[in-house]
């Protein structure tokens, strides 16, 4: 209830009265006085209460009389009457009615009461009430209070000292918090300043208000009391300590801060007095030195005062805090000073109690930013926040070095740097007594020997203090070891805690502010205020060095987990911090300690121990200096979970690892994973050490990068403690993650970390170089994690990324190299999996950028690379083949990357992968890459490591062929889209459009690149290449050659077929003739393919039918263009140098293509000849068989289907040529060519080797002359109108040529028939076939032709005479067929009877037809042939064979039969005159040869030989002696002669008996003698001519038989009983019977006819008959009788003489 209200009102009424009732009571007796006062009180108050309706302020206003009794009763100084006075007192007070007057007479009393030391405590409680419930006392009534209550502090009594200083604190509060609230009243009201006065007396601060200036006056005395000065206000003070007035200015200046800042008086105050008196107090502890005798200082030196040092302390900390801003220099002392309290000669509390003003100020960050920018940042000035961090580094490090009492120094540990920057010697070492040996529990610190404990001392983030807080000590107390330690420990976490987190706030804020000023002006940039940045460097620059030097002592001397991930903690946040705000430095340096610590001591890691300077170059690598024995330093305590290998370029022994490293790793991972965004450079260090660490714990990369333990594979095996291993782990997918995270880093942090692991990698494959030793592949698969989870922007990173991944597949280290490729390969296929925005379709540069290290692969050397590069191609095949894109040539480049020095398996990897792309991705792919497969394909063809790939792939060509063949007119859109694009881009360029073929259309390109690569692979030195390439050229030319524009089919011939022809020409020529041995034993070589040159042959065959098959079923297109006349010359010429090469195989070969483009298909027996290769392939039969069907004369005709073709892509109307342009395409220039390419062929195939014949020159095989032959008549067909005697002359060469040539023996028994059969070869057939076709030419040709019959006939006679006389072919010994032996190099004449015969036939068929003819009968044909046949007919039996000269015989007399008529018609002219001795000595040779007719001859046979003698003989009688009048006399002499001399046989006697009769032509002889005799008596004597031929031929005979007659009777009459020789005997019975027959033809005769001298010669006959009648032979006297009978008729007497004188 509170003190206003009625009720209360009333009570205090009521308390009133019943107090002054109690009063007046208690006096009575002793103080009457008293008693009435009080009386008289009760009744003012009465008064009071029934007069006023506000009886407060009433009751207020009449306080001192109110007051008085009971001030009248303390005055009694009885106990009992003055605490009840006193009591009402308080009521009074505490209802707020005693005024200011009243308030005076109180104090006075109670002044007067405490001097005489009556109710201590009461006073103190009065006086406190009285301040606390109002504010009526001020000025010197407040100074007597206060001066009273410090009075009574300073009293003998215990319990009063205590309750006065408690006192003396809350009035001086109330003082201040009343000048707060005055403040507060009058707040808003702006004041006139007062005039400033020059020098204001302190004392009377007349600008203040009374609150105020009691505040002022108080806390001024407060400073001269401190300073042992008079005060000015406090009147009458007697005593006063130095630590109870520290305590209340700290009071004061802790609770009031306002209070200074706000009022100018008061700041004044602080500077002029509190400050210089800090100062003076501090001095003795400046001055002192701990240990220092004071002897040797001039003056005694005052030693430092706990309390008041303390106390001190706790002020300076106070102004620092709250006052900072106004006492900027004065604050600069006091930490100046503070720092020096921590100096190691200081007290050991001393130092205590400094470290805890210390942590203080650690715990406030914004207090220590104004510092730096205070101190630190301006110039001229201490680097206090600087000092401060270092002095607490130092401080920390001293407590190592100056081991505490209890630590006796036992063992001396050698100084080996240790990381930590302390270098001082230190004694001291594990001791063996005590603690510090052992492994304990407890958190503590061990360096070098010296164990420092560690304290809980204060929650994180506040500075609880122990010993600033032991107000009530006076001594100094003792510190418990390692106390300070823990506080400092605590203070630097602490500092770092608050800079790093209140420096990371702002930053947050700043970045806030900068994206809303984004979000609101995204066009301009944000400018942050400098000064904030400015300030953070600083700060982290003033403290760095000295933070990290005592982190690192601490984190090296932990031996607690806790302890060691706080310092971890803090060089974590260090170090993002620094990173963040882009100091380079300090970032480093912290992460370089991380590092250390992280690794075994003195590990040998140039990167950790290079300092700052250093950091920036890459140029570091891994020494391998031995490890040192483990120092004792930090070893001592720390448990070991493993044991590995360093990673290390030459072997060595092993390292151990502790838990603290593993824990300082995880802090590496974590700060990685968390801050990688600014580690930048430093991600090196980073990863150095964690490749370090993993090597030694032996991880080992898996797939996709991760790190898997695994065994380590050399030296002693890694040993891991099972602590370890369940870490690992752990560690691992960590590991993993730091590298997963990278995906939130940004750009160029990214590109830190990429930079930082390509380092390492190069210096893993430096270590690698020339060693077989596992390599570190920590880099390279860690290359590949990033780049995985980087894949939404891997452009940025895919350049450093892949350019350092191809490094490494070229090192010489297989597993380096291995996992290189692997990385690599790994991250093109996932880069071309991955769903990236645009879709890859849409991003061509990405596509093409992922490619492109795929194709860098293809320059590395070492095989495995490739096959992986080639492995990756196959997987992406499959997987992305269809969206490759733009990317295909880049593929199909690697693809066809490879090269002879490869091997084989690569060469079938990249094969495969050739397959699936023209299987499957050909209608995928952009037309412009179709060309890229074709070189592809190409490149397989000619590899020679792998026949079969090479085959298989000119198989792809033609699939690929018909690839285009199908989607044509889709692929011609694509392109001469492209290809406008290109014409365009190069017209902006100026240049001009480049690529192969250029001005053929682009599809029309495609085609001739292909026909190109064919061509290429045609030459291949591989005879099954070069088959498989020819004929999938000429059938791809076959089939689609329609689809190709006409001016395209230029190039074809030209680039493609002629070069292609001239190549395989120059190889074939130059080809090696050394046999090739059977490869390896198992294949065996035919005998025709066992040389090179043998097997260039074939090639030659294929290509030249192919090319000649083109020209004959492209014919009509080609006659379209331009240069057609040379491409055929071209061609001939090809034909020619063929026919005419030293190879059977080939010439026949180029004779068979010459048949072909002159259209004359000849039935081809077997199907593996040359002509008809393409068609056994299988090349569809609609194309070829109506073009080759068009004989020569006719025109082509093409099937539907091809016209319509053509047409479809040539865009015009193109219809087959209609019949009139016969003569367009029969252009008689292309044939005269052909003509001059037979008639070379001819002539310099059957010219016969010139020189002697040692050397075995080369001799045309029969198939190829007959084929050469057999062109002619169709070449004939088309020249026949120009052709002239001079062609026919030079054909006769030929001709004759070809058939004098020999046979090889080898070869005759499959063209020779046996000997005996009269069989023309083929050849001889061709010839004569050749003949034919020109004499039915001339037969129905015009006049002028008519003139070449002579010469054909002297052409065939010449074959005629081959029969008895064969012909040389040059000097060549040729042998008769039936010599020769099969298996020799011999050669063999032919058996040329056949041929002459048919020969034969041929000129009397011939001559039957022409013996008319003009030019026949000029040129005297009949008397050549007569000459011709004289020499059979005279060798008669000696002819080669028999049948010779019986046809010569039918010959003559078929030719005779013709003839004679003509010749007979032509007499008068003489144009037959030099026939006619001719002829009669061909009678003559024939009927009476010189040969004797064979021993073995059958009579059958001689009977049928005498039948031809006799034919011949009936054809003079009937032929030549009836027109004897037409003929030369001499002639008719000679055959008289003949007929004479054939109608008596004069016989040789050299027959024997038996023979006789047979040989005797007793029916030759017969017709002789008739022919005689018919002649003789002609009954019709039409001429004088005739006339004289009978009486010559009858004297002749009568003349013979006279002489054998009378030779008969002689050898009669001497041969006595002997009978006479058969032949004898039967020539005179002959000569009877002609004597007979005479006889009647003279009786059939007319007489006129007969001359005289006949019958006289008859009439002589007689005598000598009659000798013969004594004979003795009967067949003799038969003979006889007969022959005298006739003379009967010559038995009549004799006429007039007259009669017989007339005849």
């Amino acid at each position: 209830m509170s003190t206003s209200s009625p009720e209360a009102v009333k009570k205090l009424l009521e308390n009133m009265q019943t107090d002054l009732r109690s009063l007046s009571m208690e006096c009575k007796k002793k103080f009457p006085p008293v008693k009435e006062a009080a009386e008289s009180g009760i009744v003012k108050i009465k008064t009071i209460a029934a007069r006023n309706t506000d009886i407060l302020a009433a009751l207020k206003e009449n306080s001192s009389e109110v007051v008085q009794p009971f001030l009248m009763g303390c005055g009694t100084k009885e106990p009992k009457i003055t605490q009840l006075c006193l009591a009402a007192i308080q009521r009074l007070m505490s209802h707020e009615v005693v005024s200011e007057a009243a308030a005076g007479n109180i104090i006075n009393m109670l002044w007067q009461l405490m001097e005489n030391g009556l109710e201590e405590l009461k006073l103190l409680q009065t006086v406190l009430v009285l301040l606390t419930t109002n504010t009526v006392v001020h000025d010197e009534v407040l100074s007597k209070a206060i001066v009273l209550c410090f009075r009574l502090h300073f009293t003998k009594d215990n319990i009063t000292n205590n309750t006065a200083a408690a006192t003396v604190r809350q009035v001086v509060t109330v003082v201040f918090e009343r000048m707060v609230a005055e403040d507060e009243r009058f707040k808003g009201i702006v004041e006139q300043p007062p005039p400033v006065q020059g020098n204001t007396n302190r004392r009377s601060v007349s600008t203040l208000r009374p609150s105020a200036k009691d505040a002022y006056m108080l806390f001024q005395d407060l400073c001269q009391l401190v300073n042992a000065d008079a005060p000015y206000w406090l009147v009458g003070m007697t005593e006063m300590t130095r630590t109870f007035g520290l305590e209340l200015l700290e009071s004061v200046l802790n609770d009031f801060p306002g209070v200074f800042l706000q009022h100018q008086e008061f700041s004044f105050l602080l500077k002029e007095r509190v400050c210089p008196l800090v100062i003076k107090l501090f001095s003795p502890n400046i001055k002192f030195r701990q240990g220092s005798s004071s002897a040797a200082s001039p003056a005694p030196v005052e030693k430092p005062y706990f309390p008041i040092c303390m106390r001190l302390l706790r002020v300076v900390s106070v102004l620092i805090k709250h006052f900072y801003s106004l006492l900027v220099t004065e604050c600069e002392i006091f930490l100046s000073l503070l720092v020096k309290f921590l100096d190691g000669e200081k007290p050991q509390w001393l130092r205590a109690v400094a470290v805890e003003s210390v942590h203080r100020l650690c715990v406030q960050p914004h207090l220590l930013r104004s510092f730096c920018q205070s101190y630190d940042m301006k110039q001229h000035s201490t680097k206090v926040f600087r000092d401060i961090v270092n002095a607490l580094g130092s401080f920390i490090q001293s407590l190592f070095i100056v081991p505490n009492a209890g630590n006796a120094a036992a063992v001396s540990a050698p100084a080996g740097g240790s990381g930590s920057g302390v270098q001082g010697t230190a004694q001291g070492g594990p001791g063996t007594g005590g603690v510090s040996g052992t492994l304990t529990t407890q958190a503590a610190f061990e360096y070098r020997g010296t164990w420092i404990p560690l304290m809980t001392v204060s929650v994180q983030g506040s500075a609880k203090a122990t010993y600033l807080e032991m107000l009530d000590k006076v001594e100094p107390p003792s510190i418990p070891e390692g106390y300070a330690m823990s506080v400092a420990f605590s203070a630097l976490l602490d500092l770092v805690r608050g800079i790093t987190s209140m420096i990371e706030r702002e930053l947050a804020m700043e970045e806030e502010a900068a994206a809303e000023f984004r979000e609101a002006h995204p066009d301009q940039e944000w400018k942050p205020q400098p000064g904030a940045h400015l300030v953070w460097e600083e700060m982290v620059s003033a403290c760095w060095c000295g933070l990290l030097a005592a982190l690192s002592l601490l984190l090296d001397a932990s031996t607690d987990e806790t302890a060691t991930e706080n310092i971890l903690k803090a060089e974590l946040t260090m170090a993002s911090l620094c990173g963040r705000l882009g100091l380079v430095t300090p970032r480093d340096a912290f992460i370089t300690a991380i590092c250390k610590a992280s690794l075994p001591p003195h590990y040998a890691l140039t990167v950790l121990s290079s300092n700052a300077a250093n950091l920036s170059s890459k140029a570091y690598s891994i020494q391998g200096q031995s490890v040192q024995i483990i120092s004792p330093s930090s070893e001592s305590h720390q448990q070991v979970v493993a044991v590995g290998q360093p990673l290390t370029a030459q072997p060595q022994g092993t390292v151990v690892l502790t838990a603290k490293n593993i824990q300082c790793m995880r802090t590496l991972l974590n700060l990685a994973h968390c801050h990688g965004a600014v580690l930048g450079t430093s991600w090196q260090l980073v990863l150095a050490t964690l490749q370090h660490l993993v090597w030694i714990l032996g991880l080992k990369p898996g797939v996709g990068g991760a790190l898997k333990p695994g065994r380590a594979v050399e030296g002693p095996s890694t040993v891991l403690t099972t602590a370890v291993m369940t870490d690992l782990p752990v560690i691992s997918n960590i590991l993993s993650r730091l590298f997963e995270s990278s995906q939130y880093l940004d750009d160029v942090s990214l590109h830190h970390l990429i930079n930082a692991l390509c380092s390492l990698s190069l210096e893993a494959m430096e270590m690698a170089y020339g060693n077989n030793k596992e390599p570190s592949l920590f880099a390279v698969a860690k290359l590949l994690e990033t780049g995985l989870v980087n894949m939404d922007r891997i452009e940025i990173l895919w350049r450093p990324l892949t350019g350092h991944l191809l490094e490494v597949c070229q090192h010489p280290n297989s597993r380096m190299r291995e996992w290189g490729a692997e990385a690599l390969t790994a991250l093109i296929k996932a880069g071309l999996a991955y769903k990236h925005d645009p879709p890859l379709a849409q991003n061509q540069r990405l596509q093409l950028l992922l490619l492109n290290p795929l194709k860098e692969l293809s320059n590395v050397l070492h095989a495995d690379i490739r096959q992986k590069q080639l492995e990756c191609v196959l997987q992406i095949l499959q997987s992305q083949g269809d969206s490759l894109g733009p990317g295909w040539p880049l593929v199909l480049g690697v693809i066809g990357a490879i090269r002879n020095d490869q091997g084989e398996s690569l060469i079938r990897t990249a094969f495969q992968c050739l397959q699936l792309v023209v299987t499957d991705f050909l209608p995928t792919m952009p037309c412009t890459c179709l060309q890229i497969v074709v070189d592809v394909a190409g490149s397989f063809g000619l590899q020679n490591q792998e026949l079969n790939i090479s085959l298989t792939s000119i198989g792809l060509l033609w699939n690929i062929s018909d690839y285009f063949f199908q989607r044509g007119e889709a692929i011609t859109q694509e392109l001469e889209r492209e290809e406008e694009a290109l014409q365009k881009q190069a017209q902006e360029r100026g240049e001009t459009l480049n690529r192969p073929f250029h001005p053929a259309p682009p599809f029309d390109c495609l085609w001739l690149c292909l026909y190109a690569k064919l061509g290429e692979l045609c030459v291949d030195p591989r005879p099954a290449v070069r088959k498989s390439a020819g004929q999938t050229l000429f059938s791809t030319i076959a089939a689609h050659g329609t689809l190709l524009q006409q001016p395209t089919w230029h190039i074809v011939v030209w680039k493609v077929l002629f070069q292609l022809l001239d190549c395989v020409r120059t190889s074939s020529t130059t080809a090696d003739k050394e046999k090739i041995e059977s490869g390896g034993g198992n294949i065996l070589i035919h005998h025709s393919r066992d040389t090179a040159e043998k097997q260039w042959a074939e090639t030659w065959v294929l290509t030249l039918a192919g090319v000649a098959r083109i020209f004959n079923t492209r014919r009509y297109l080609l006659q379209q263009l331009g240069d057609f006349f040379e491409a055929w010359e071209v061609l001939l010429n090809h034909i020619q140098s063929a026919a005419l090469s030293k190879n059977n195989e080939v010439s026949l070969a180029a004779l068979k293509s010459f048949q072909e483009i002159l259209q004359i298909v000849t039935p081809v027996k077997d199907s593996d000849k040359a002509g008809d290769a393409l068609a056994a392939m299988g090349v569809p039969p609609v194309l070829i068989d109506p073009l080759s069907a068009s004989g020569p004369g006719r025109p082509l005709v093409r099937s539907d289907s091809l016209v319509e073709r053509l047409t479809r892509y040539n865009g015009a109307e193109l219809q087959a040529p209609p019949p009139g342009e016969e003569s367009a395409l029969e252009d008689s220039a292309l044939w005269w060519s052909a003509w001059n390419t037979w008639y070379r062929t001819g002539t310099d195939s059957t010219r016969p080797p010139s020189g002697p014949t040692e050397k075995l020159s080369f001799i045309p095989s029969q198939p190829f002359l007959t084929a050469l032959i057999q062109i002619f008549p169709a070449l004939y067909q088309h020249i026949k109108a120009n052709f002239s005697m001079e062609d026919l002359k030079k054909l006769g060469v030929i001709l004759h040529g070809a058939v004098s040539v020999p046979i090889s023996s080898d070869a005759s028994p499959f063209i020779l028939p046996s000997y005996t059969e009269a069989v023309l070869t083929s050849l001889q057939e061709a010839v004569l076939t050749a003949l034919d076709v020109l004499q039915k030419a001339i037969c129905v040709g015009p006049e002028n032709l008519q003139v070449m019959y002579p010469a054909i006939f002297e052409q065939l006679l010449l074959f005629v005479e081959f029969s008895c006389k064969p012909p040389q072919y040059g000097r060549m010994e040729t042998k008769h067929v039936a010599n020769a032996k099969y298996n020799q190099a011999e050669w063999v004449a032919l058996n040329y009877v056949p041929f002459a015969e048919r020969s034969l036939e041929v000129v009397v068929d011939l001559y039957h037809k022409t013996a008319c003819h003009k030019a026949v009968i000029n040129e005297k044909v009949l008397q050549n042939i007569i000459k011709t046949l004289r020499m059979p007919l005279g060798l008669k039996y000696a002819c080669p064979s028999e049948s010779t000269w019986k046809l010569a015989v039918s010959s003559l007399l078929k030719v005779l039969s013709i003839g004679l008529p003509v010749a007979r018609q032509h007499a008068s002219s003489g144009k037959f005159d030099t026939m006619w001795p001719e002829l009669a000595n061909a009678f003559e040779d024939f009927l009476f040869t010189k040969s004797t007719p064979p021993d073995n001859l059958s009579i059958q046979e001689f009977q049928k030989n005498e039948a031809i003698d006799v034919e011949v003989v009936q054809l003079i009688s009937t032929e030549i002696l009836p027109f004897a009048n037409f003929i030369p006399k001499d002639f008719v002499g000679q055959i008289m002669t003949m007929l004479n001399k054939g109608s008596i046989h004069s016989q040789s006697p050299s027959f024997t008996e038996a023979e006789i009769d047979v040989r005797m032509r007793e029916d030759f002889s017969k017709v002789c003698f008739e022919t005689l005799l018919q002649f003789s008596f002609s009954n019709k004597v039409s001429t004088p001519q005739e006339g004289y031929i009978s009486r010559m031929a009858l004297s002749v005979l009568l003349k013979r038989s006279q002489d054998v007659l009378r030779r008969y009777v002689e050898d009669e009459r001497l041969s006595g009983r002997c009978p006479l020789p058969r032949q004898q005997v039967t020539e005179i019975i002959f000569v009877l019977k002609a004597i007979s027959t005479l006889m009647d033809s003279l009786k059939k005769t007319q007489p006129e006819n007969v001359d005289g001298n006949t019958w006289a010669q008859v009439i002589a006959l007689y005598p000598t008959l009659v000798e013969c009648i004594t004979c003795s032979s009967s067949e003799v006297s038969s003979a006889l009788k007969e022959a005298l009978g006739p003379f009967k008729d010559f038995m009549q007497p004799p006429v007039s003489k007259v009669q017989n004188g007339e005849s």
